[in-house]
């Protein structure tokens, strides 16, 4: 597949701060790939090396087979940053056709409202939404430009579950007509639902790069879940918590811990063994990279 954005070997440095250490990262159309990483791995820093905002210290960054720093190039794409400000005198309407006026190939904005839940909004002065809609509406403006690559920064920061959904849905509309997506998310069941690819970082560094089965798989760590009034102390187990009356043990050895519960003569039910989420993937991913820094 065609390759709409790379890093070779890319550095960056903020002084004496490392935020990327010589990372190499290839977007092809067609992904929808979630960057995932503890605060302060790189994930904003990287994004903004893709769409022009900075400038690598050492290496390399293309974007749509050009420089990020080329106006020509960022006409294709659609970004949302963490933070975003939008004048509160304006219509919501407004907003969206004042962006849209800057590409050649503009969205349709009622298209574009419907997609993400904004239609009703259409002439609401932004400083009269909800903190939930005004970020509905800063995603929804990275689309505004029928963009080939979209990039978004934690885009459902603050929304609720109804807002994140409705988000969601916008977000694999563009990808099933053949859209990309950089997403980065401190919620990790949004990777989940919507990566088909998943990139962590720590360090500045890649860590894994893979699909979600595959990361989820690569840690060699199962959950075991059973119901338990008390436990003996059993071999192998990486952590451990209680809810909803259940009690949740992480191992790299389930076979082992089960025949050790079973001699141990201790009453229990209910018990399931399956794979770890992609959090706990990613905790253990995290934690071995900081075992070792």
């Amino acid at each position: 597949m065609t390759v709409l954005a790379r890093t070779a070997e890319v550095t960056r440095r903020y002084g004496d701060v490392l935020a990327l250490d010589r990372v190499s990262l290839d977007i092809r159309a067609g992904e929808l790939v979630g960057l995932l990483g503890p605060n302060g791995a790189g994930k904003s820093t990287l994004i903004n090396l893709f769409t022009g905002l900075r400038r690598p210290t050492s290496g390399t960054v293309e974007l749509l087979g050009g420089s990020p720093q080329d106006p020509v190039m960022r006409r294709d794409i659609g970004v949302t940053p963490q933070e975003t400000g939008l004048p509160e005198a304006l219509r919501v309407g407004e907003v969206v056709d004042f962006v849209s006026a800057h590409f050649p190939n503009r969205s349709d904005r009622a298209e574009l409202l419907d997609r993400f839940g904004l239609r009703d909004l259409v002439r609401r002065q932004i400083g009269g939404l909800s903190g939930g809609q005004k970020r509905r509406l800063a995603v929804a403006l990275a689309f505004a430009g029928r963009p080939k690559m979209v990039f978004l920064d934690e885009p459902t920061t603050g929304l609720d579950v109804e807002g994140r959904r409705a988000l969601w849905d916008g977000i694999r509309a563009f990808h099933d007509d053949g859209g990309t997506i950089l997403l980065t998310s401190h919620y990790l069941e949004e990777i989940e639902a919507l990566a088909q690819r998943v990139v962590v970082v720590g360090h500045g560094r890649v860590l894994a790069d893979d699909t979600v089965p595959a990361i989820r798989d690569m840690v060699g760590v199962r959950r075991v879940t059973l119901s338990a009034d008390t436990l003996p102390e059993l071999p192998g187990v990486l952590g451990s918590e209680r809810a909803d009356g259940r009690v949740h043990l992480l191992t790299a050895d389930p076979d082992r811990l089960v025949v050790e519960l079973v001699r141990s003569g201790a009453p229990f039910s209910g018990l399931e063994i399956r794979p770890t989420t992609l959090e706990e993937a990613f905790l253990t991913i995290t934690a071995r990279e900081n075992a070792h820094v």
